[in-house]
């Protein structure tokens, strides 16, 4: 796009709807794939969710390495968009039935720690196969994602199933001993008791979906629609997905643009440690506003300096130094997301649903999670071009109201015992009034499921 003075306009040099489409369509795909793995999860088990979700981010993977056409490259990023809906729904649920309460955050963010430990590979690949003579260096980048996805299909041959699960396919005595196994104890008689009555009262739900939408639900079922959509309105996706066009936008230049997503990368892995050692020991609430409140002043700080360097025009320049302050900037708000919203968007969802909804809540944080995606990385470019430095405050003023929520609406949930979190919401200023008397007692929750369903 030309400017009245014939040069290029900054904001709008990259706005193209063929680079949105083949970044966005894999999220439609793992929109669609939840609901699907949503079923097959409760159904099956978790072990089946995560290896069906490894053999087709595979076969997408090879798809893309040897395409020839457009058509090719959607078509895999379409297979690789399935397998992420089926992780995404199996392996949050799988580590945070599987954990002990006082450790569940640590190792339910292990799950997050992977993405974002990938997310630095794949930029270090497409920093290293930017290079290859040739012109076949995206081949390479693109079939190396077949990578994980091996690892996670032979991975989930070998993972045990959580007691949860066995319990649903009728194995009590199998789930005990699994219990006691992962628990390193005799002593799980009153942990499986509750997971027996929580199995028992979910196999009288016949409809999850409709369960989810009635009343003494409606703290989960809201959680699972706001938290996943609160997540991506943070613009994280506006860094981490074109953090080579944005700094390339803002004059860093070819080399320098990877090298500065690599920089970003790094920073999210290692936030990303912070809230592993962090979640149990502060809980979940203090990441979440600490989060909120740095990536506010880091976003309204970006959209300051870029426009007052490249204005509504967007001509302009950065001074090696106004460009460094920025990729500072940026890595603040990298940092703050890597602790707070990016694993806890995943973590608390998958740990407040009881087990008759469970699965319908993750599927719904999920499909809200990337439809939002999806939402995001097909506008973004778009957005850059037309509200150019505003973007950045589009987002903060998101940032806002999210922290907010926060404050008032989301209890804090470490340390307790994934069966036993209505007492949370019973105990909420706000929530409680939605939980009745009888979903605190395990022994009562069978009834009151036998009368949802009559």
């Amino acid at each position: 796009m030309q400017n009245d003075s014939g040069s290029e306009n900054e904001y709008c040099k990259f706005d193209s709807e063929l680079l949105t489409l083949f970044t966005s369509s894999l999220y439609v795909a793992a929109l669609v794939a939840s609901f699907i793995a949503s079923t097959i999860t409760r159904v099956f088990g978790r072990k089946i969710s995560m290896f069906l979700g490894g053999v087709v981010f595979l076969l997408g993977s090879i798809l893309n390495g040897a395409a020839v056409n457009i058509e090719m490259l959607i078509i895999g990023r379409l297979l690789l968009g399935v397998g992420v809906g089926f992780a995404n729904q199996s392996v949050p649920v799988y580590l945070s039935e599987m954990a002990p309460a006082k450790i569940r955050g640590a190792l339910n963010i292990g799950f997050q720690m992977a993405i974002t430990i990938g997310i630095l590979v794949a930029q270090l690949v497409n920093y290293g196969t930017a290079k290859i003579e040739g012109g076949w260096g995206w081949r390479v980048s693109l079939a190396l994602a077949g990578v994980p996805a091996i690892l996670m299909t032979l991975g989930s041959l070998f993972l045990p199933d959580t007691p949860n699960s066995i319990i649903e396919r009728g194995g009590n005595d199998k789930a005990k001993e699994m219990l006691q196994k992962i628990r390193g104890t005799k002593n799980v008689d009153d942990e499986f008791q509750d997971l027996v009555d929580a199995t028992e009262a979910a196999k009288k739900v016949e409809h999850p979906w409709r369960t989810i939408t009635q009343p003494r639900y409606r703290p989960q079922f809201i959680m699972c629609i706001l938290i996943p959509f609160f997540q991506q309105l943070t613009g994280i996706n506006v860094i981490m997905f074109y953090a080579p066009v944005l700094f390339k936008t803002l004059g860093f230049g070819d080399d320098a643009s990877l090298m500065s997503a690599v920089i970003t990368g790094t920073v999210n892995v290692i936030a990303t440690l912070v809230s592993i050692f962090s979640v149990d020991r502060f809980g979940r609430r203090i990441l979440f506003l600490e989060g909120g409140a740095q990536m506010i002043i880091c976003q309204i700080a970006v959209g300051i300096m870029i426009g007052l360097k490249f204005g509504v025009t967007g001509e302009g320049t950065l001074s090696k130094f106004d460009a460094n302050f920025i990729l500072f900037l940026i890595c603040a708000y990298v940092a703050a997301f890597a602790w707070s919203w990016g694993p806890l968007g995943w973590l608390v969802p998958s740990e407040i649903c009881p087990l008759e909804i469970r699965s319908a809540g993750q599927a719904i944080n999920v499909s809200v999670n990337m439809l939002f995606t999806f939402v995001i990385a097909q506008i973004f470019l778009f957005m850059l071009c037309h509200m150019k430095f505003g973007l950045f405050f589009f987002f903060a003023g998101f940032a806002i109201i999210m922290t907010i929520f926060v404050y008032f609406f989301i209890p804090e949930t470490k340390n307790v015992p994934i069966e036993e979190m209505n007492r949370v919401w019973k105990a909420h200023w706000f929530w409680g009034k939605y939980i009745p008397d009888d979903a605190l007692l395990p022994a009562n929750v069978e009834l009151y499921a036998n009368k949802a369903t009559a």
